[in-house]
């Protein structure tokens, strides 16, 4: 079984930053990509940035240059740090991560429980 526990999220004010991290932890034999999603209320689930195990990344404009995704595979980890913060940004975050449990089962896409980001003064 896998699990992926997040933690960072919380209460800040416009233009501020936050960092959130996200470890998976379990039978694990290979962690593919990895990426931060969020939905708020009233809204589909989005993506807010995605890293491949080569270290390639993606995000959409609504956060680029402003957040930045990063992993540590040795820890099975991956951190979403964002910067200049908006009201807009406010959602739960949700890590994903694509795994291989054993060398010959499938790829499981995993999901964390989420963690609340709110963006107000």
């Amino acid at each position: 079984q896998v699990q992926l526990v997040e933690s960072g999220g919380g209460l800040v004010q416009p233009g501020g930053s936050l960092r959130l991290s996200c470890a998976a932890s379990g039978s694990i034999f290979s962690i593919y990509a990895m990426g931060w999603y969020r939905q708020a209320p009233g809204k589909q689930r989005e993506l807010v940035a995605a890293i491949t195990s080569g270290g390639s990344r993606n995000y959409p404009d609504s956060v680029k240059d402003r957040f930045t995704i990063a992993r540590d595979n040795a820890k099975n980890t991956v951190y979403l740090q964002m910067n200049s913060l908006k009201p807009e940004d406010t959602a739960v975050y949700y890590c994903n991560a694509e795994i291989r449990g054993e060398p010959r089962s499938s790829i499981v896409d995993y999901w964390g429980q989420g963690t609340q980001v709110t963006v107000s003064s």
